[in-house]
């Protein structure tokens, strides 16, 4: 039987604002009393959306606060998720000021949450196919070749949508999570997923429809590749070190140390003896194919059996119940 959600406020929401002006103000009265604390983090924001949340909004659970120098998105939410931290709240969301993310969604953002079964859990814009029509192709690419990466990176395989901001996370574990060393801009959505594996805590998805205003988004997926590349090759690398060679050693640990130098073997090797091929215009040895060819064969089978593992191996027990412990 599903244990039934406590009718108390158990959410505390953070909002971090960078030039939403009045928009913040509809946000706020879109959510519903299942939430206890909403804190609005002024990220310098030259709107100076903290102070018009001040004068217009008489909602006793808002609670303004400012940086006086601009930290980013991931910095804004970092500070409310402390804020956050020192509350009562189950549950801690994170949620835009811009009205592109309904507040009437976060019972269903926190459900999964509050029975037990995830840890944290991110709003989904492609899971509806009637939506994703209605986007530019390029915004397609661009989320695609995102999600790749982040799903390289977190090892969070089922993952899409790796920049919504819609998100819900479990008290209990925001705690394990070095915040200090997460990134501030918006890398801070990847970086925090990569941070949840190394916990092995449990992340969903729950489908959504955004509300899109007038005003352009100011995240172009596409000029972000290049940057987040970057950090998504990093954060593998830490990953596969940590996971693999580190906190455990098994078959899999095996097959990937085999598996990318005989490819990379092959690679050099084969492309040195056809560069050569082509400069004296004399066909290759079969015993020099076969040199380049059956390690490529053999690394590329051993990485598969790797990469099939590394799926597989995604984390399946909430581990909020086990971290029972909070902050004072």
């Amino acid at each position: 039987m599903t244990p039934e959600i406590k009718s108390v406020p158990s959410v505390a929401v953070v909002i971090p604002c960078y030039r939403v002006g009045n928009l913040v103000l509809d946000v706020i009265k879109k959510i519903g009393p299942e939430v206890g604390w909403i804190f609005v983090v002024d990220d310098a924001c030259p709107q100076n959306t903290g102070e018009t949340v001040r004068a217009c909004c008489k909602d006793n659970r808002v609670h303004i606060i400012k940086h006086e120098t601009n930290q980013g998105v991931g910095g804004a939410t970092v500070t409310g998720y402390k804020a956050a931290l020192k509350t009562d709240a189950t549950v801690v969301v994170k949620l835009d000021g811009d009205g592109q993310m309904d507040p009437a969604l976060i019972p269903n953002l926190t459900r999964l949450i509050l029975i037990g079964r995830a840890d944290y859990v991110k709003g989904n814009r492609f899971f509806h196919v009637g939506d994703v029509k209605k986007m530019p192709a390029i915004r397609l690419l661009g989320n695609a070749a995102l999600s790749f990466l982040t799903k390289l990176s977190s090892g969070y395989w089922q993952l899409f949508d790796p920049t919504n901001g819609f998100t819900a996370i479990h008290h209990n574990v925001l705690q394990e999570i070095d915040m200090e060393a997460l990134a501030r801009r918006y890398f801070f959505e990847s970086d925090i997923l990569y941070n949840l594996n190394q916990l092995r805590a449990v992340v969903s998805e729950m489908p959504m429809r955004s509300v899109y205003n007038d005003e352009p988004s100011s995240l172009n997926p596409v000029r972000m590749l290049a940057p987040f590349f970057a950090g998504n090759i990093r954060n593998l690398a830490k990953r596969i070190i940590y996971t693999y060679f580190i906190r455990n050693f098994s078959l899999a640990s095996i097959e990937l140390l085999i598996s990318l130098p005989l490819i990379l073997f092959s690679l050099i090797y084969g492309s040195f003896h056809w560069l050569q091929s082509m400069n004296n215009n004399i066909p290759s040895a079969s015993g020099v194919v076969m040199a380049a060819a059956l390690p490529l064969i053999i690394g590329s089978q051993l990485f598969l059996s790797w990469l099939n593992y590394d799926i597989s191996n995604q984390p399946n027990q909430p581990i909020n119940g086990l971290l029972s412990h909070r902050s004072s």
